[in-house]
């Protein structure tokens, strides 16, 4: 609500004016720190302009389940061509709070995270659940886009820790070519001092991430931690408290991954060796 205020120059003080409310009231509404209340929203969208259906029934959702915490969403279709607005009528989008985090903490047992991902990796992922080309080059540009936002706009940059099956880096998705550039692309990455990558063997048994992939936002204060776990029919947000659950999972999952030096090694080797069978076949 914040954004669309200064994107038409509008003030604080006209907007409360015209509320009826009291300054500090509408700065505590745009700083979340109180809840939109339904009637307010439903006002200010008028001001502002908004009369885009899908987007006010997204606004108005927010502000009435703002207070809602472990949240199930169901989703309709693998991918959706989300707005930058919202993400298929989720009540939270996922990169809204990613972007929104100081420290992301990742654990990928199938698929290397979408925040890493390389364009043609990314590509032969969305292709197998959307039909249409041009669909599918969209949501591509859509997710490069994405992670440029939480690389480049973030000072400082968003703290970003990923700890990744070592079976993941052996995963020929799209290819063995499109697999070693991948993992050429993670090798590079992880060249950056707010990334770090660590691989969990094979070798190492039963730990806590065996339950499932999820990515841990750890937000500003006085904000709590919200964990996203994907599934075939949505996803879960779990927040506060429940959410404490997956920091201890991500710390017994650090106990038994391999050191950044060694898994970087490991990532780099892989790389040459899916790259040298590729140009084999």
């Amino acid at each position: 609500m914040r954004q669309l205020r200064e994107e038409r120059g509008l003030t604080l003080k006209y907007i409360a004016a015209y509320l009826g409310v009291e300054f500090s009231t509408l700065a505590r509404y745009e700083r979340a720190e109180w809840p939109f209340r339904r009637e307010h929203v439903i006002a200010l969208l008028d001001v502002y302009g908004v009369y885009d259906d899908p987007t006010r029934a997204l606004l108005v959702d927010l502000s009435q389940n703002a207070w809602r915490v472990n949240q199930w969403t169901p989703d309709a279709a693998p991918y959706h061509d989300q707005g930058s607005s919202g993400g298929g009528g989720m009540v939270i989008d996922d990169w809204w709070l990613m972007q929104r985090a100081e420290e992301l903490y990742m654990y990928a047992n199938l698929l290397v995270p979408e925040l890493v991902q390389s364009r043609d990796y990314a590509a032969a992922i969305i292709a197998r659940g959307v039909q249409q080309q041009p669909l599918v080059d969209k949501l591509v540009r859509q997710l490069v886009e994405w992670q440029q936002v939480l690389e480049v706009d973030r000072k400082p940059a968003t703290r970003l820790e990923i700890r990744i099956e070592e079976p993941v880096l052996h995963r020929p998705v799209g290819g063995r070519l499109v697999l070693a550039q991948q993992l050429q692309h993670l090798s590079q990455l992880v060249e950056r001092p707010h990334i770090s990558v660590r691989v969990v063997p094979t070798r190492v048994g039963w730990h806590p991430g065996m339950d499932g992939a999820f990515t841990l936002c750890k937000m500003q204060r006085p904000y709590p931690p919200v964990a996203l776990v994907h599934h075939l029919d949505g996803r879960l947000t779990i927040e506060a408290d429940a959410a404490k659950r997956y920091e201890h999972a991500f710390d017994k999952i650090n106990e038994v991954a391999l050191s950044p030096t060694e898994s970087a090694a490991l990532i780099a080797t892989l790389a040459d060796e899916h790259h040298h069978d590729s140009v084999r076949a």
